[in-house]
Protein backbone atom coordinates (compact mmCIF):
# COMPACT_ATOMS: atom_id res chain seq x y z
CA UNK A 1 0.00 0.00 0.00
CA UNK A 2 1.58 3.71 -0.49
CA UNK A 3 2.49 5.52 2.70
CA UNK A 4 0.47 8.70 3.23
CA UNK A 5 3.90 10.83 4.17
CA UNK A 6 5.76 9.58 0.84
CA UNK A 7 6.26 12.79 -1.29
CA UNK A 8 3.74 12.31 -4.94
CA UNK A 9 6.81 11.98 -6.96
CA UNK A 10 7.80 8.94 -5.01
CA UNK A 11 4.76 6.90 -5.67
CA UNK A 12 4.54 3.99 -7.97
CA UNK A 13 1.49 3.47 -8.63
CA UNK A 14 0.85 2.94 -12.29
CA UNK A 15 3.61 1.35 -15.27
CA UNK A 16 1.64 2.37 -18.22
CA UNK A 17 -0.66 5.20 -18.40
CA UNK A 18 -2.57 3.13 -21.32
CA UNK A 19 -2.93 -0.02 -19.51
CA UNK A 20 -5.47 -1.18 -17.43
CA UNK A 21 -3.97 -1.16 -13.81
CA UNK A 22 -3.62 -4.53 -11.83
CA UNK A 23 -5.63 -5.19 -8.57
CA UNK A 24 -2.97 -3.79 -6.82
CA UNK A 25 -2.61 -0.52 -8.22
CA UNK A 26 -6.79 -0.10 -8.01
CA UNK A 27 -6.39 -0.60 -4.36
CA UNK A 28 -3.57 2.00 -4.01
CA UNK A 29 -5.92 4.13 -5.76
CA UNK A 30 -9.13 3.35 -4.27
CA UNK A 31 -7.17 3.99 -0.57
CA UNK A 32 -5.38 7.24 -1.46
CA UNK A 33 -9.08 8.53 -2.41
CA UNK A 34 -11.19 6.87 0.36
CA UNK A 35 -12.85 4.98 -2.37
CA UNK A 36 -13.40 1.82 -0.23
CA UNK A 37 -12.57 -1.49 -1.38
CA UNK A 38 -12.46 -1.92 -4.84
CA UNK A 39 -14.09 -5.41 -6.47
CA UNK A 40 -14.41 -4.23 -10.44
CA UNK A 41 -13.00 -1.82 -13.07
CA UNK A 42 -13.71 -1.32 -16.58
CA UNK A 43 -11.17 0.81 -19.24
CA UNK A 44 -13.60 3.91 -21.08
CA UNK A 45 -12.50 4.57 -24.13
CA UNK A 46 -12.28 7.89 -25.04
CA UNK A 47 -10.65 10.51 -27.62
CA UNK A 48 -8.61 11.38 -25.35
CA UNK A 49 -5.17 11.42 -23.73
CA UNK A 50 -5.91 10.66 -20.58
CA UNK A 51 -7.15 7.29 -19.58
CA UNK A 52 -10.46 6.40 -18.12
CA UNK A 53 -11.66 4.06 -15.48
CA UNK A 54 -14.74 3.23 -13.71
CA UNK A 55 -13.67 2.13 -10.57
CA UNK A 56 -16.27 0.16 -8.37
CA UNK A 57 -16.63 -0.16 -4.74
CA UNK A 58 -18.85 -0.80 -1.94
CA UNK A 59 -19.26 3.27 -2.05
CA UNK A 60 -20.48 3.69 -5.45
CA UNK A 61 -19.10 3.82 -8.76
CA UNK A 62 -16.16 6.16 -9.27
CA UNK A 63 -14.31 7.75 -12.33
CA UNK A 64 -10.27 7.48 -11.99
CA UNK A 65 -8.50 9.32 -14.83
CA UNK A 66 -4.64 9.26 -15.48
CA UNK A 67 -3.29 12.17 -17.38
CA UNK A 68 0.25 10.94 -19.15
CA UNK A 69 0.96 14.39 -20.98
CA UNK A 70 0.22 17.40 -19.36
CA UNK A 71 2.00 19.37 -16.73
CA UNK A 72 1.31 19.72 -13.02
CA UNK A 73 0.28 22.98 -13.58
CA UNK A 74 -1.87 22.34 -16.37
CA UNK A 75 -3.64 19.61 -14.52
CA UNK A 76 -4.29 22.04 -11.26
CA UNK A 77 -5.86 24.17 -13.72
CA UNK A 78 -8.26 21.42 -14.39
CA UNK A 79 -9.36 20.54 -11.49
CA UNK A 80 -9.65 24.16 -10.02
CA UNK A 81 -11.99 24.99 -13.25
CA UNK A 82 -13.97 21.43 -12.60
CA UNK A 83 -14.38 22.34 -8.83
CA UNK A 84 -15.43 26.45 -10.01
CA UNK A 85 -17.91 25.11 -11.95
CA UNK A 86 -19.87 22.60 -9.40
CA UNK A 87 -19.74 25.79 -6.81
CA UNK A 88 -21.91 26.96 -9.46
CA UNK A 89 -24.40 24.48 -10.10
CA UNK A 90 -23.08 22.83 -13.36
CA UNK A 91 -23.38 19.15 -13.43
CA UNK A 92 -19.39 18.09 -14.24
CA UNK A 93 -17.32 15.42 -12.18
CA UNK A 94 -16.25 17.08 -8.81
CA UNK A 95 -12.67 16.30 -7.86
CA UNK A 96 -12.17 14.25 -4.49
CA UNK A 97 -9.78 14.86 -2.63
CA UNK A 98 -6.86 12.56 -2.00
CA UNK A 99 -5.60 11.46 1.89
CA UNK A 100 -3.03 13.98 1.63
CA UNK A 101 -5.78 16.85 1.22
CA UNK A 102 -4.89 17.44 -3.05
CA UNK A 103 -7.16 16.69 -5.61
CA UNK A 104 -4.59 14.47 -7.68
CA UNK A 105 -1.59 12.14 -6.91
CA UNK A 106 1.58 12.00 -8.60
CA UNK A 107 3.18 8.78 -9.98
CA UNK A 108 6.18 7.88 -12.58
CA UNK A 109 5.24 11.57 -14.02
CA UNK A 110 1.84 10.92 -14.58
CA UNK A 111 -0.95 12.25 -12.63
CA UNK A 112 -4.02 10.95 -11.21
CA UNK A 113 -7.45 11.77 -10.17
CA UNK A 114 -11.14 10.83 -8.83
CA UNK A 115 -14.65 12.09 -9.17
CA UNK A 116 -17.79 9.91 -8.21
CA UNK A 117 -19.21 8.74 -11.62
CA UNK A 118 -21.99 10.80 -12.73
CA UNK A 119 -25.21 8.45 -12.71
CA UNK A 120 -26.65 8.46 -16.75
CA UNK A 121 -26.20 7.07 -19.90
CA UNK A 122 -24.14 8.18 -23.08
CA UNK A 123 -26.20 7.94 -26.17
CA UNK A 124 -23.91 7.41 -29.73
CA UNK A 125 -24.57 9.89 -32.22
CA UNK A 126 -26.67 8.21 -34.32
CA UNK A 127 -29.44 7.56 -31.41
CA UNK A 128 -29.28 11.70 -30.37
CA UNK A 129 -32.84 12.80 -29.91
CA UNK A 130 -33.94 15.95 -31.42
CA UNK A 131 -34.71 16.71 -27.61
CA UNK A 132 -31.20 15.08 -26.37
CA UNK A 133 -29.48 17.44 -28.98
CA UNK A 134 -31.43 21.30 -27.78
CA UNK A 135 -30.30 19.78 -24.49
CA UNK A 136 -26.88 20.04 -25.43
CA UNK A 137 -26.77 22.97 -26.59
CA UNK A 138 -28.85 24.55 -22.98
CA UNK A 139 -25.68 23.37 -21.33
CA UNK A 140 -23.37 24.74 -23.79
CA UNK A 141 -24.82 27.83 -23.31
CA UNK A 142 -24.90 27.53 -19.70
CA UNK A 143 -21.21 26.65 -19.47
CA UNK A 144 -20.02 29.92 -21.48
CA UNK A 145 -22.47 32.01 -19.12
CA UNK A 146 -21.10 30.53 -15.85
CA UNK A 147 -17.33 30.41 -17.53
CA UNK A 148 -17.73 34.18 -17.83
CA UNK A 149 -16.90 34.38 -13.93
CA UNK A 150 -13.79 31.79 -14.02
CA UNK A 151 -11.58 34.95 -13.79
CA UNK A 152 -8.43 32.51 -13.77
CA UNK A 153 -6.21 32.12 -16.83
CA UNK A 154 -6.39 28.93 -18.59
CA UNK A 155 -4.58 29.06 -21.65
CA UNK A 156 -6.33 28.72 -24.92
CA UNK A 157 -5.26 25.38 -26.34
CA UNK A 158 -6.77 25.49 -29.81
CA UNK A 159 -6.09 28.83 -30.76
CA UNK A 160 -4.76 28.94 -34.92
CA UNK A 161 -1.40 29.79 -34.34
CA UNK A 162 -0.90 26.91 -32.30
CA UNK A 163 -2.89 24.74 -34.60
CA UNK A 164 -0.95 25.92 -37.59
CA UNK A 165 2.53 25.20 -35.70
CA UNK A 166 1.41 21.54 -35.21
CA UNK A 167 0.73 21.37 -38.98
CA UNK A 168 3.91 22.72 -39.83
CA UNK A 169 5.88 20.29 -37.66
CA UNK A 170 3.86 17.17 -39.06
CA UNK A 171 4.00 18.73 -42.56
CA UNK A 172 7.30 18.20 -42.52
CA UNK A 173 7.77 14.18 -42.48
CA UNK A 174 3.78 13.37 -44.32
CA UNK A 175 4.65 11.02 -46.99
CA UNK A 176 4.83 12.02 -50.71
CA UNK A 177 1.96 10.02 -51.83
CA UNK A 178 -0.65 11.93 -49.72
CA UNK A 179 -0.92 14.94 -51.96
CA UNK A 180 -4.24 15.84 -51.81
CA UNK A 181 -4.28 15.63 -48.07
CA UNK A 182 -1.26 18.78 -48.11
CA UNK A 183 -3.09 20.03 -50.87
CA UNK A 184 -6.50 21.12 -48.70
CA UNK A 185 -4.52 21.73 -45.57
CA UNK A 186 -1.90 23.87 -46.89
CA UNK A 187 -4.64 25.74 -48.56
CA UNK A 188 -7.10 25.91 -45.80
CA UNK A 189 -4.37 26.94 -42.93
CA UNK A 190 -3.50 29.89 -45.65
CA UNK A 191 -7.22 30.48 -46.10
CA UNK A 192 -8.27 30.63 -42.05
CA UNK A 193 -4.92 32.99 -41.09
CA UNK A 194 -6.33 35.50 -43.22
CA UNK A 195 -10.47 35.28 -42.69
CA UNK A 196 -9.94 33.88 -38.55
CA UNK A 197 -12.23 36.69 -36.86
CA UNK A 198 -10.49 36.84 -33.12
CA UNK A 199 -12.27 39.97 -31.93
CA UNK A 200 -15.03 37.27 -30.89
CA UNK A 201 -17.01 37.01 -27.38
CA UNK A 202 -14.25 34.24 -25.43
CA UNK A 203 -14.48 32.93 -21.57
CA UNK A 204 -14.25 29.36 -21.11
CA UNK A 205 -15.01 26.92 -23.32
CA UNK A 206 -15.54 22.48 -23.15
CA UNK A 207 -13.02 22.12 -26.06
CA UNK A 208 -14.68 19.15 -27.43
CA UNK A 209 -18.09 18.62 -26.15
CA UNK A 210 -19.72 15.58 -28.31
CA UNK A 211 -21.63 12.34 -27.76
CA UNK A 212 -19.25 11.12 -25.76
CA UNK A 213 -18.65 13.62 -23.35
CA UNK A 214 -22.56 13.78 -21.90
CA UNK A 215 -24.27 11.79 -19.57
CA UNK A 216 -28.38 11.41 -20.15
CA UNK A 217 -31.25 10.12 -18.59
CA UNK A 218 -33.79 9.68 -20.86
CA UNK A 219 -34.08 13.55 -22.78
CA UNK A 220 -32.22 15.35 -19.91
CA UNK A 221 -28.67 15.80 -19.69
CA UNK A 222 -27.72 14.94 -16.32
CA UNK A 223 -23.45 15.60 -16.63
CA UNK A 224 -20.89 16.36 -18.71
CA UNK A 225 -17.52 14.53 -19.05
CA UNK A 226 -14.20 15.30 -20.10
CA UNK A 227 -13.04 18.71 -19.34
CA UNK A 228 -9.50 17.76 -20.14
CA UNK A 229 -9.76 20.18 -23.27
CA UNK A 230 -11.26 23.10 -21.56
CA UNK A 231 -9.76 26.48 -22.13
CA UNK A 232 -10.01 30.19 -22.68
CA UNK A 233 -11.63 30.86 -26.51
CA UNK A 234 -14.19 31.82 -28.48
CA UNK A 235 -17.53 30.72 -27.88
CA UNK A 236 -18.83 30.59 -30.95
CA UNK A 237 -15.46 28.06 -31.82
CA UNK A 238 -16.91 25.73 -28.98
CA UNK A 239 -20.40 25.77 -30.39
CA UNK A 240 -18.57 24.82 -33.87
CA UNK A 241 -16.87 22.04 -32.41
CA UNK A 242 -20.18 20.70 -30.86
CA UNK A 243 -21.84 20.93 -34.53
CA UNK A 244 -19.32 18.81 -35.65
CA UNK A 245 -19.60 16.07 -33.24
CA UNK A 246 -23.09 15.55 -33.42
CA UNK A 247 -25.01 17.64 -35.85
CA UNK A 248 -23.29 15.07 -38.72
CA UNK A 249 -24.22 12.04 -39.48
CA UNK A 250 -23.79 9.69 -42.39
CA UNK A 251 -21.64 11.36 -44.29
CA UNK A 252 -23.39 14.62 -44.19
CA UNK A 253 -24.40 18.02 -41.69
CA UNK A 254 -27.81 17.31 -40.67
CA UNK A 255 -30.12 20.45 -40.28
CA UNK A 256 -32.80 19.61 -38.49
CA UNK A 257 -29.79 18.57 -35.52
CA UNK A 258 -28.20 21.54 -36.58
CA UNK A 259 -31.09 23.82 -35.74
CA UNK A 260 -31.93 21.94 -32.57
CA UNK A 261 -28.90 22.66 -31.37
CA UNK A 262 -28.87 26.29 -31.78
CA UNK A 263 -32.15 26.91 -30.35
CA UNK A 264 -30.74 25.20 -27.20
CA UNK A 265 -28.27 27.36 -27.34
CA UNK A 266 -29.98 30.64 -28.01
CA UNK A 267 -32.55 29.91 -25.37
CA UNK A 268 -29.82 30.97 -22.78
CA UNK A 269 -27.07 33.12 -24.70
CA UNK A 270 -28.16 34.40 -28.40
CA UNK A 271 -25.10 34.46 -30.92
CA UNK A 272 -24.24 38.30 -32.17
CA UNK A 273 -24.14 38.72 -35.89
CA UNK A 274 -20.73 38.57 -35.71
CA UNK A 275 -20.58 34.81 -34.32
CA UNK A 276 -24.02 34.57 -36.83
CA UNK A 277 -20.54 35.50 -39.86
CA UNK A 278 -18.00 33.42 -38.74
CA UNK A 279 -19.93 30.62 -38.06
CA UNK A 280 -18.03 28.96 -41.28
CA UNK A 281 -15.00 29.40 -40.34
CA UNK A 282 -14.95 28.57 -37.20
CA UNK A 283 -16.96 25.15 -38.35
CA UNK A 284 -14.08 24.82 -40.98
CA UNK A 285 -11.29 25.89 -38.16
CA UNK A 286 -12.71 23.40 -35.90
CA UNK A 287 -12.36 20.37 -38.04
CA UNK A 288 -9.19 21.48 -39.39
CA UNK A 289 -8.12 21.19 -35.73
CA UNK A 290 -9.05 18.23 -35.27
CA UNK A 291 -7.82 16.57 -38.81
CA UNK A 292 -4.12 18.21 -37.91
CA UNK A 293 -3.76 17.59 -34.18
CA UNK A 294 -5.14 13.37 -35.58
CA UNK A 295 -1.65 13.94 -37.93
CA UNK A 296 0.40 15.18 -35.17
CA UNK A 297 -0.67 12.09 -32.89
CA UNK A 298 -0.39 9.63 -35.53
CA UNK A 299 3.16 10.59 -37.11
CA UNK A 300 4.89 12.24 -33.71
CA UNK A 301 3.00 10.62 -30.76
CA UNK A 302 3.77 6.84 -30.22
CA UNK A 303 0.62 6.54 -27.76
CA UNK A 304 -0.46 2.65 -29.41
CA UNK A 305 -3.65 4.35 -30.58
CA UNK A 306 -2.63 4.55 -34.18
CA UNK A 307 -5.91 2.91 -35.55
CA UNK A 308 -8.51 5.11 -34.01
CA UNK A 309 -6.58 8.25 -34.52
CA UNK A 310 -6.31 7.84 -38.47
CA UNK A 311 -10.23 6.92 -38.36
CA UNK A 312 -10.62 10.55 -36.15
CA UNK A 313 -8.30 12.08 -39.53
CA UNK A 314 -10.29 10.51 -42.12
CA UNK A 315 -13.79 11.88 -40.61
CA UNK A 316 -13.08 14.99 -39.67
CA UNK A 317 -11.09 15.43 -43.31
CA UNK A 318 -14.29 14.22 -44.54
CA UNK A 319 -16.17 16.95 -42.69
CA UNK A 320 -13.61 19.56 -43.76
CA UNK A 321 -13.69 18.67 -47.86
CA UNK A 322 -17.60 19.40 -47.19
CA UNK A 323 -16.80 22.86 -45.12
CA UNK A 324 -14.90 23.58 -47.92
CA UNK A 325 -17.68 22.87 -50.29
CA UNK A 326 -15.46 20.71 -52.46
CA UNK A 327 -17.94 17.63 -51.88
CA UNK A 328 -21.51 17.44 -51.09
CA UNK A 329 -22.88 16.97 -47.64
CA UNK A 330 -25.49 19.37 -46.40
CA UNK A 331 -23.46 22.09 -46.01
CA UNK A 332 -25.91 24.82 -48.21
CA UNK A 333 -28.58 23.60 -46.24
CA UNK A 334 -26.33 25.22 -42.78
CA UNK A 335 -25.11 28.00 -45.04
CA UNK A 336 -28.50 29.15 -45.71
CA UNK A 337 -29.54 28.39 -41.93
CA UNK A 338 -26.84 30.92 -40.66
CA UNK A 339 -27.45 33.53 -43.13
CA UNK A 340 -31.22 34.51 -41.17
CA UNK A 341 -30.29 33.18 -38.20
CA UNK A 342 -29.79 36.33 -36.32
CA UNK A 343 -33.14 37.99 -34.73
CA UNK A 344 -32.38 41.37 -33.53
CA UNK A 345 -35.32 41.38 -31.32
CA UNK A 346 -34.17 38.43 -29.87
CA UNK A 347 -31.02 39.69 -29.39
CA UNK A 348 -32.00 42.73 -27.88
CA UNK A 349 -35.13 41.50 -25.31
CA UNK A 350 -32.70 38.67 -23.83
CA UNK A 351 -29.98 39.36 -21.65
CA UNK A 352 -29.53 36.24 -19.81
CA UNK A 353 -28.08 37.43 -16.08
CA UNK A 354 -25.26 34.96 -16.10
Amino acid sequence: MLSTDAKPSERHILADVFSQPDARELADIAEEFSLGEPFSAAGLHRESAEAFFILETKRGKFLVSIEGFKSENEVKHDIELLLFLRRHGFQCLQPLKSRGGQHYLQADGRFISASRNIDGAEVPVADLTRGQISAAGRVLADLHLIGRGYKKGVENRFSFPRVAALYQDVRKILPAHLKTIVRVLDDEVGYLESYLDNNLPKGIIHGNLSWESMKFKGSRLVGIMDFDKACRGKFICDLATTVNAVCYHEGRYRLDRFEELIMGYEGLRPLSLPEWDSFPNELRFSALRTAVTSLHDFYLRDNGERQRIQKTFRDFFERLLILRREKDGGMEDLLLSMATGYDYRKYQKSKPSR
